[in-house]
């Protein structure tokens, strides 16, 4: 239920108030149409990360395996001086774009190529097979992480303009509307009032 508002019941506050509310559903129509396209979007960019999501996982799911059947063939501790002298390194860059007037993150990888510098006489082949599938692999989890985040960033924007359509349509315009009919209400009581009160002298003076 609306809250009542405390206002002088005069014209000028009526019309403050006319103008107000016309204002408030203005508003309320923006930010309705804000909140669909939102939804709109946000259902198509979810579809698009759930099936970014799956094809990363499919891709890892091969990258494990390489690496267990490269495990499988090498020696625990060949694996471990293996691992320790393979090296290289990588950044992530980020950058923002505007997407429904919310600032979704872009991730740019800064890679240079992993070093295979261990012996390769001590290694079996699918160990740099494993590697260069992982190192593929770090490109696709750094997009679907900017991704996600967008994602989620999208959902909190929805929710905050869900949030300020409701305070709109369930507490802010009928609170106007309701002052409004109060106003009315209240003038047209005076004006009945003072029209008695004029007829009453007319009928005196008329008498006199």
């Amino acid at each position: 239920m609306a809250k009542a508002l405390n206002v002088n019941p005069n014209r000028m506050e009526l019309s403050r108030l006319k103008k107000r509310v016309l204002t408030a559903k203005r508003g309320h129509k923006l930010l309705k149409d804000k909140q669909d396209a939102l939804i709109k979007e946000f259902m198509r960019k979810a579809r698009d990360v759930k099936r970014l999501r799956e094809e990363v996982e499919e891709e890892l799911a091969v990258c494990f395996q390489s690496f267990q059947l490269a495990r499988a063939q090498t020696l625990p501790s060949m694996m471990e001086q293996a691992l320790l002298m393979a090296g290289g390194e990588t950044g992530v860059a980020t950058s923002y774009r505007n997407v429904m007037s919310v600032s979704v993150p872009q991730f740019t990888m800064k890679e240079r190529p992993i070093k295979l510098s261990y012996g390769l006489g001590s290694s079996p082949g699918s160990l740099d097979v494993a590697l260069e599938r992982f190192s593929g692999v770090i490109k696709r989890l750094v997009e679907l992480a900017a991704e996600e985040k967008g994602l989620k960033l999208m959902s909190l924007e929805i929710e905050r303009t869900r949030r300020r359509v409701n305070a709109l349509e369930h507490v802010m315009i009928p609170s106007f509307t309701e002052a409004i009919r109060n106003i009315s209400m209240k003038l047209e009581e005076n004006e009945r009032s003072t029209l008695s009160r004029l007829m009453v002298v007319k009928e005196i003076v008329r008498s006199h």
